[in-house]
C-alpha cells in the first residue's frame, strides 16, 4: 500500500486510477492555510460575521478543488483560533482528508495546561507543532517556566511558528539561540508591507538576523499578495514584489523558504492562482521550486514520509 505521503506526491488522493511508482512527482506543498466552519454548534472566534468573503465554511473538498490545477498535493494548516478543543476538530478534520499533510496548531506558553494539551495533540502525528506571536515567544524567553512549554516543542520533534512584524525574526534568533534543535518558521516574511519599492531598513536588518541565526530557522514565502494590502486587488506583475521576493530569497535561499498561500484570507487580495503564481516565479528552476513548493516544508515540518 502507498503511504499517506506517497498518495499526496504522485496526486493518487485525487485521481481515480492508481498510480505506477515511476510516475511519481515532487509533493507541491501550500505550508499557510486555515480551515474552520462557522455553521458547527461551537462557532468560530474568527472571522468575524461581518466579513461577507471570509465568514463562511471553509474546508478541504473546496481547496483540493481550488489547487489541484495548480499540482497542489497537500497542505500544513494552521490554527488561528485560542480555543483549544479546535485543535481537535482539525485533527478530525485532517483524518478524514489526506491533502492536510501536517496541522500547527494554537496553544498558549502562559497556559499552565499547556504541558498536557501539548502531550495530548503530540500523539497524533499530524500534529506538527504551534503557532505563536512573536511578542508570545519574546515573553516566553524571560520566563523560566514558560521557556520550558517553549523547550517542551523540540522536545517532540515539533516546530514553532510565529507571526508578527520585522521583529519576529529578532525574536526566532533569539530562540534558536536558546533552543538550535527546535525548527522555528517567521510567518508570512515578517509581514512586510509590498508597495514595489525598496523594503525598509529595519525590516532588512531583522530579515538578515533572522537568517544568520542558522539552519533551523526557516521563513515562509507567504502572504505575498496580502502584503500589497490592496484589498481592490494586488497586481498580477512579479516585478511588483520583487524587491521584497530578491530579499527574502537571497537571505534564506530556497532551502529555508517554504511556500504558503495563506488562503482564504489571501482572497481578500487575489485569486489563488496568483499567489501561487507569484511564489513559483521566484522559485524560477527545478531545485528551487521543488524545495520552495515541498521539501522545505517536509524538512521544517518533519512531515511523515
Amino acid at each position: 500500500m502507498l503511504t499517506r505521503r506517497e498518495l499526496l506526491a504522485t496526486g493518487a488522493a485525487l485521481a481515480v486510477a492508481p498510480v505506477r511508482a515511476d510516475d511519481k512527482k515532487p509533493p507541491v506543498i501550500d505550508a499557510h492555510t486555515h480551515f474552520y466552519d462557522p455553521t458547527r454548534k461551537e462557532g468560530v472566534p474568527w472571522p468575524g460575521k461581518g466579513d461577507k468573503v471570509l465568514y463562511r465554511p471553509v474546508l478541504p473538498p473546496e481547496f483540493v478543488k481550488l489547487t489541484k490545477p495548480h499540482g497542489v498535493t497537500g497542505t500544513v494548516v494552521v490554527e488561528a483560533s485560542p480555543l483549544v478543543e479546535d485543535n481537535q476538530w482539525l485533527l478530525n478534520v485532517a483524518k478524514d482528508n489526506p491533502v492536510i499533510v501536517g496541522v500547527v496548531g494554537r496553544l498558549l506558553f502562559s497556559d499552565a495546561e499547556f504541558g498536557a494539551h501539548l502531550k495530548r495533540f503530540a500523539k497524533n502525528p499530524l500534529f506538527r507543532g504551534i503557532r505563536a506571536s512573536a511578542s508570545e515567544a519574546k515573553t516566553a524567553l524571560d520566563d523560566a517556566k514558560q521557556l520550558d512549554r517553549v523547550r517542551a516543542l523540540s522536545d517532540n520533534g515539533l516546530t514553532l511558528d510565529l507571526n508578527g512584524g520585522a521583529d519576529t525574526f529578532v525574536v526566532a534568533a533569539r530562540v534558536a539561540e536558546k533552543l538550535p534543535k527546535l525548527h522555528v518558521v517567521v510567518n508570512h516574511m515578517g509581514n512586510p508591507l509590498i508597495d514595489g519599492k525598496e523594503p525598509s531598513a529595519e525590516w532588512l536588518k531583522a530579515l538578515k538576523t533572522g537568517a544568520d541565526a542558522g539552519a533551523n530557522v526557516f521563513c515562509k514565502f507567504s502572504a505575498l499578495v496580502d502584503g500589497t494590502r490592496k484589498r481592490d486587488g494586488a497586481p498580477t506583475d512579479a516585478a511588483f514584489y520583487k524587491p521584497v521576493a530578491d530579499a527574502v530569497r537571497k537571505a534564506f535561499g530556497p532551502e529555508r523558504l517554504l511556500f504558503g498561500s495563506n488562503w482564504p484570507v489571501s482572497d481578500l487580495y487575489a485569486k489563488y492562482e496568483t499567489a501561487f503564481a507569484l511564489a513559483s516565479k521566484y522559485a524560477d528552476d527545478q531545485k528551487a521550486r521543488t524545495a520552495v513548493l515541498g521539501a522545505t516544508a517536509t524538512k521544517a515540518y518533519r512531515l511523515q514520509s
